[in-house]
């Protein structure tokens, strides 16, 4: 979590930019570096495999494939936390 409670938590629609940048980089800008991390080294990691799984006949995409999936599901996840965040601080005005 953020340390500054009271600063106003960044537009969900950036945080969906960076994310879709970057992996991780939407978690964080949330202040979640934890996750982001861990979603960035599974972005790396499943793509080295996905990359020594295939043949060498496959595209790029086909050969890092493992990597792209992880990013798609880290960038709807860093969204919504966002959102959520950005909820609860009108909740709390």
């Amino acid at each position: 979590p953020r340390k500054n409670a009271m600063s106003k938590p960044l537009n969900p629609y950036l945080v969906l930019l960076l994310a879709v940048i970057l992996p991780g980089a939407g978690h964080v800008a949330i202040g979640e570096q934890r996750r982001g991390l861990a979603f960035a080294l599974f972005v790396v990691l499943f793509s080295i495999v996905t990359y020594m799984t295939t043949t060498p006949d496959r595209s790029f995409i086909g050969r890092h494939a493992g990597g792209f999936f992880i990013w798609a599901l880290s960038i709807p996840d860093a969204y919504r936390r966002a959102r959520m965040r950005a909820v609860e601080a009108s909740l709390k005005r």
